[in-house]
């Protein structure tokens, strides 16, 4: 009869966790070269040598002025400058910016003397006098100074950061060549078991024959964790051979996990080899799949004995060894989280398809958690940046009600609830206030969009201008006026509604649901009554009336790029980008909030900084 080695006294999974925690796996610090350093872990702190960049430079193609030589210039009053040089990136300027002269420069390059600003080529004409200048610049104006980046003395790099492209264009910009990081954990795989075969070996299958899988299944998750694996060879249950490969493992690497040849079978030996030349701490866990786990040491190394099934060996190695070889190589543990709530609207669906559904979330006037859809199609960044994480919609699911209480997978642990949800028209001066709110988000849908969002009961505010009519239950927090019209680059040109209509000037438009839209439609009413014709006429006179963009600013953008003669938009984005304005009337910016949510600290916190502006 043969002797049987019993799992006796089987360690609950929190042993298990101290055990390996008490094993010290961590190499050390290790000194790299710059070029491998790329996905380690700094070990020690970094500081700048060096000022970043060493010198003042030109941050576009363009001229070097003196700032002053430039003031007052514009579209219809340029300022012409004698050209006396060239600087290029890499050389050191040969030529000095004299009162009322210009020095032709390009990206990067160092800042000729006496020159404190770059006048961007766009806006300049190369005449026979020298360099005609269409635009004011102010001192500092597309320049870069030097230490800029970062100065000498500064702290570059702390210890903990991991190295990724970022990082390294930091490194490469302060000249280091040599990289202190945490040393990746060595850790050698071996598999045991007569019945294995390496891929790619014949294999007897009547024998009872299977290929290695735990070899190449937890070298990948070694990897993973931020180990660095090092395979050995297969090895039977043959006691001398085993223990010279353990030993010959633990020589070289500071942890070492076997698979297979932990069971309790006589004809397993490996325990026996711990035993022996080792210590052995736990055999056997309570926990399914894996009771047939040892930890212990061989040497001066670590040594987990793991189960031979593959699924087994894989679950205990994530469950239990990957955290200790994080902790050593000073990798972070994997960062997810979940957390449930209900949905605030109905989502349905129609495609029959397994689904990760985009999500924001949003506390109620009780402190409730809810899920709403933020979905604007497949080729929308955005949706990632206004949503906090996903839900996971079966394919059978024909639609998700609202108040159905749904898990949210965040996108990092992180991730909290925004103190204030508004929503609705974008404006210059509620993003100032949005300044004073503590993690605010904003969705700039539209006035229209954002009443019905606010009537669905999602948003805390919704943002509202132009003509309009709030839900009666909404609580007004206050408003402002602001003045719109028309953004032009030649008011001359397009001095009137009028003479938009009647004129040739190419237009830029803003969406059906923004309150401009809304104002500027009331208004091309009131001249088609005049006149005593459709609105349609009219608006098919116009050039462009159907270009539409969903920004303030983008229509005057448009305007300031030369892409249109007029845009709608505001009186101070006009005044921001040094274009035309034709006013066309004042608008009133209200803000309306839903009753129960008046009392969250966002809303009240935007309330008073909608009290604080000047009358």
């Amino acid at each position: 009869m043969t002797d049987r080695r019993e799992f006796r006294d089987l360690a609950p999974p929190e042993e298990v966790r101290d055990v390996l925690a008490s094993l010290d796996v961590a190499p050390g610090i290790e000194w790299v070269p710059f070029g491998d350093a790329r996905g380690r872990i700094l070990a020690e702190r970094i500081d700048a040598e060096l000022d970043v960049p060493g010198f003042d430079r030109a941050s576009m193609d363009g001229y070097a002025v003196r700032a002053e030589d430039t003031f007052g210039a514009d579209e219809a009053s340029p300022v012409t400058m004698p050209l006396v040089g060239t600087v290029h990136a890499g050389e050191e300027p040969a030529v000095e910016v004299e009162p009322g002269t210009i020095v032709e420069i390009s990206t990067g390059a160092v800042l000729p003397p006496g020159a404190d600003a770059v006048v961007m080529v766009e806006r300049t004409t190369e005449v026979e006098d020298g360099i005609e200048v269409r635009t004011a610049v102010a001192p500092g104006d597309h320049v870069m100074p030097a230490g800029a980046d970062i100065a000498a003395g500064a702290r570059a790099l702390g210890p903990g950061t991991r190295i990724t492209p970022r990082e390294m264009g930091l490194l490469s910009a302060l000249g280091v060549d040599e990289v202190p990081v945490r040393g990746r954990p060595t850790v050698g795989i071996i598999s045991t078991g007569e019945e294995l075969v390496r891929p790619g070996e014949p294999l007897d299958s009547a024998a009872g024959q299977i290929y290695d899988v735990n070899s190449y299944t937890l070298a990948a998750a070694v990897e993973e964790a931020g180990g660095e694996a090092v395979l050995y060879p297969h090895v039977g249950d043959d006691f001398e051979a085993m223990e010279r490969l353990l030993h010959e493992a633990a020589d070289e690497c500071d942890l070492v996990l076997s698979s297979g040849s932990t069971s309790a079978s006589a004809v397993d030996v490996i325990y026996r080899v711990v035993e022996e030349r080792g210590e052995l701490l736990l055999h056997g866990v309570a926990v399914k799949p894996g009771k047939p786990t040892l930890v212990g040491t061989v040497g001066d190394s670590a040594y987990v004995g793991l189960p031979g099934y593959p699924i087994s060996a894989l679950t205990i190695f994530r469950e239990f060894v990957a955290p200790v070889v994080r902790d050593a190589a000073g990798q972070a543990d994997p960062a997810t989280a979940t957390v449930t709530g209900t949905m605030a609207v109905t989502e349905r669906y129609s495609e029959g398809r397994y689904r990760l559904l985009p999500v924001g979330l949003v506390k109620d006037g009780d402190g409730d958690l809810l899920v709403y859809p933020v979905d604007k199609g497949s080729g929308a960044t955005t949706s990632l940046v206004d949503a906090d994480g996903t839900v996971a919609v079966p394919p059978e699911t024909d639609y998700l009600g609202a108040g159905e209480t749904v898990d949210v997978s965040l996108f990092s642990p992180d991730v909290r609830p925004p103190t204030l949800l508004g929503v609705g028209e974008d404006d210059p001066t509620l993003s100032e206030l949005l300044d004073d709110v503590d993690r605010p988000r904003y969705l700039p849908v539209g006035t229209v969009d954002g009443l019905r969002r606010l009537e669905d009961g999602t948003p805390d505010l919704a943002v509202t201008a132009g003509p309009v009519d709030p839900p009666q239950d909404a609580v007004e927090l206050g408003g402002w006026e602001r003045e719109w019209g028309l953004v032009v680059a030649d008011a001359d040109a397009v001095d009137g509604l009028a003479a938009l209509v009647d004129g040739s000037a190419r237009f830029v438009n803003r969406g059906t649901g923004s309150g401009l839209r809304r104002s500027l439609d009331a208004a091309l009413d009131a001249l088609a009554e005049e006149r005593g014709v459709d609105r349609g006429d009219l608006t098919a006179a116009i050039s462009g009336y159907g270009l539409t963009t969903n920004a303030h600013e983008s229509p005057a953008r448009k305007v300031l790029a030369g892409q249109a003669d007029a845009g709608l938009g505001l009186q101070s984005t006009a005044e921001k980008l040094g274009l035309g304005f034709v006013s066309l009337g004042t608008q009133r910016v209200g803000v309306y909030a839903a009753p129960e949510r008046v009392e969250k600290p966002g809303v009240s916190a935007l309330e008073r900084s909608i009290d604080s502006l000047e009358p």
